[in-house]
């Protein structure tokens, strides 16, 4: 079995701002109320012509260019997203054709902010196994379309924008160990409705309303710290480091607070934790693939660095992966 590692990443963000000030016009809220309980000053919300494909392919194209490869050696792409621009084609498929990998298998994978973990798990299997050589792994979402702008629980929370990185094999440690759970029975603490049925066959309503997220968030909140916190210390354990290896943390980016409970339960000193959730809220599936693009930036992580991601999301699911940088 060969070790597999991340060997470049990539990002895309939206430039069209969303403060706290700008939501004070639209709906019954404050800056001081959005910040003190979530963490948040800001989000990216995608433009009109910005699909989540055009997301995801501007994230994968630096993700190769960092990498230094030709789109054609790519042999996989896996997008994960809850927001796609149609049920089908794929994303996966639209970014291949944007991209040129003309050689690739591409599919998408829903498991909503648990995506990217979800989809890097996956990819490393298929390389590991030798049945392909190096994967693209995209996390894209526009979620702002699934959001009900009246709601002032839900349309704080959510921003746009997409991450990406290059799997193949490494010869150093690369991802040592991951964790995956469902908890299938709490699915609807967190979910996307819709006001109406949509039955073909009626020619009573000819109009449909979108669906919309809608979350209990008080609930939400003990499984997302419990969940986290866990899957941190099966992931570390299956790493065989305790959890003081760990140089860096890069949960996925739901609430300040919930990051905040997770450190103090597991005792983690909060400067090990890469926090951007202030400036782009919480982008579903590309939260943590743009906070670990950011944290490598900013030189939170550092060449050797035992590095833990960690993730919740509806479902409900939970994810976690340790690496070496």
């Amino acid at each position: 079995m060969s070790n597999v590692g991340i060997i470049s990443l990539g990002h895309y963000l939206p430039q069209r701002r969303l403060t706290n000030s700008d939501l004070e016009k639209m709906v019954d809220t404050t800056d001081e109320w959005i910040t003190t309980r979530t963490g948040i000053k800001e989000r990216r919300v995608a433009s009109q012509g910005e699909k989540t494909s055009t997301l995801a392919t501007l994230a994968a194209e630096e993700a190769i260019k960092n990498a230094g490869i030709d789109p054609e050696t790519i042999d996989l792409i896996i997008v994960a997203t809850v927001s796609p621009d149609s049920n089908f084609p794929s994303m996966a498929c639209r970014v291949q054709r944007a991209i040129g990998a003309k050689n690739a298998t591409a599919f998408d994978i829903s498991a909503a902010c648990a995506g990217y973990l979800y989809a890097l798990t996956t990819a490393k299997q298929y390389i590991q196994s030798k049945f392909y050589k190096t994967a693209l792994v995209i996390a894209a979402e526009r979620i702002t379309s699934l959001i009900d702008w009246k709601d002032r629980n839900t349309c704080v929370l959510f921003g746009d924008g997409a991450g990406a990185c290059i799997l193949s094999q490494v010869d150093g440690p690369g991802i040592i160990s991951e964790y995956l759970h469902s908890e299938g029975e709490l699915g609807d603490l967190m979910s996307v409705v819709s006001d109406e049925s949509r039955e073909p066959l009626s020619q009573e309503e000819m109009m449909i309303k979108m669906p919309y997220v809608v979350m209990q968030g008080k609930e939400l909140f003990k499984v997302a710290v419990n969940s986290m916190s866990d899957a941190i210390e099966i992931a570390a354990k299956k790493a065989k480091i305790n959890l003081s290896d760990i140089a860096c943390v890069v949960p996925h980016q739901a609430n300040d607070r919930i990051i905040s409970a997770v450190a103090k339960k597991l005792e983690i000193p909060k400067e090990k934790i890469f926090v951007n959730i202030d400036r782009y809220g919480n982008m579903s599936a590309a939260s943590i693939a743009v906070a670990l693009y950011e944290a490598v930036d900013q030189k939170h992580i550092r060449k050797g660095d035992h590095v833990a991601l960690v993730a919740f999301g509806a479902g409900l699911v939970s994810a976690a992966s340790v690496f070496v940088w």
